[in-house]
């Protein structure tokens, strides 16, 4: 039994960092391009922004200041929610 629990706690441990790479970030910046076609966002860090299929564009244009929250999925940024910062 205790063999079987210091396997699961050391199993817990090595998969630990790649539930750490899953995690929500975000960043506070000014949109440089929006790109509607391929439904993403460039903003003023030099960083890309991939929007999901159901995103609403509305209001977002070049020089907004925006909130993005996002995941890093594959090397992309993958965005979870964002907010207009007035």
């Amino acid at each position: 039994m205790r063999f079987l629990i210091a396997a699961l706690m050391a199993t817990a441990v090595f998969l630990s960092p790649l539930a750490a790479s899953a995690e929500s970030a975000d960043v506070e910046a000014v949109i440089t391009n929006v790109d509607t076609t391929n439904l993403s966002l460039s903003l003023d860090d030099g960083k890309k922004y991939q929007a999901p299929e159901e995103f609403n564009f509305d209001g977002l244009e070049p020089g907004v200041k925006v909130l993005v929250f996002y995941t890093e999925v594959d090397g992309k940024r993958v965005i979870n929610d964002l907010e207009i910062v007035q």
